[in-house]
């Protein structure tokens, strides 16, 4: 049977603007259950409010939660888990660049937090749920930033010099050997993962550090990003598309699969850090 997003139930991270919000309405408007997940409740509640009426689908919701903190990551995962009984598809969407080194409530860098660890616990706490929908699939937004990461597994927390950009390259390469990896041990399972570059897109991000930082990345994004619903192209590609039924485990820009950096197909650094992020999150093993 070919693939088909109507009446899936998909969620999406990070989905009250920009791409996300992007992805969550052209969804929606194939006929999709999408669940967003954001932080602020009214912002929440007035994107999903918006995309039912540009869309006519009432199946909008949400969910709230600060994915950099692993107990609200823990209870969006429960909350989906109680309200729905299936997962079609996850998207995590939700990432951050902060120009200053800051910590979470569990004394993780933001950044690290946010968009690594963030993607893989809440895929872990729902991956049986994948799994039991199947055929389902799982997309990571990463960006080409990931072409310039490094991983130090003696610095993960940025305490020996923490470089705002640098510590945001490195969590996109976190991103694209967590989908390798999770591919990997995905196979059999009728559950794909994959991930993406959107592109340069014009949206919040970055705005969150003010100042000169703010403004000169308001500044870069005026004069050469592209809209989001440019970027949000291969998001929804991948979502959608009956092409990619069972490819797993690559890396897409404009939606073509393309080659990754060195250290992103590097299966030794890819298992240590799946592993360092099993004990950072408190995790047992969940797939073969």
């Amino acid at each position: 049977m070919t693939w088909t997003i109507d009446r899936k139930k998909v969620l999406i991270t990070g989905a009250t603007d920009g791409i996300g919000k992007v992805t969550a309405l052209e969804l929606a408007k194939q006929g999709a259950h999408v669940v967003i997940v954001g932080r602020n409740p009214q912002k929440a509640e007035h994107t999903v409010h918006e995309i039912r009426q540009q869309s006519g689908n009432p199946k909008v919701d949400f969910l709230i939660g600060d994915l950099s903190e692993q107990e609200q990551v823990r209870r969006v995962a429960a909350e989906y888990r109680r309200r729905y009984d299936h997962l079609h598809v996850l998207i995590n969407n939700a990432g951050a660049f902060f120009a200053k080194r800051e910590l979470t409530g569990d004394g993780l860098e933001k950044t690290f937090a946010l968009n690594h660890l963030g993607y893989f616990l809440l895929t872990h706490l729902l991956l049986d749920l994948l799994i039991r929908s199947a055929p389902a699939r799982i997309i990571n937004v990463s960006s080409a930033a990931h072409f310039g990461g490094r991983i130090n597994f003696e610095d993960l927390n940025g305490e020996k010099g923490y470089n705002g950009w640098g510590a945001y390259s490195n969590s996109k390469l976190m991103n694209v050997l967590f989908t390798s990896e999770l591919a990997r041990r995905l196979e059999g399972t009728g559950v794909t993962a994959n991930c993406l570059h959107p592109g340069f897109v014009a949206t919040q991000f970055g705005k969150n550090n003010g100042g000169l930082i703010g403004l000169g990345l308001g500044l870069v994004q005026r004069l050469s990003a592209i809209s989001p619903e440019q970027g949000a192209e291969t998001t929804i590609y991948l979502a959608v598309s009956p092409e990619v039924e069972g490819v797993s485990g690559r890396y897409f820009d404009r939606k073509k699969a393309v080659e990754p950096s060195r250290i992103a197909q590097d299966e030794e650094i890819a298992r240590r850090l799946w592993q360092v992020s099993l004990e950072l999150t408190g995790l047992k093993e969940t797939t073969r």
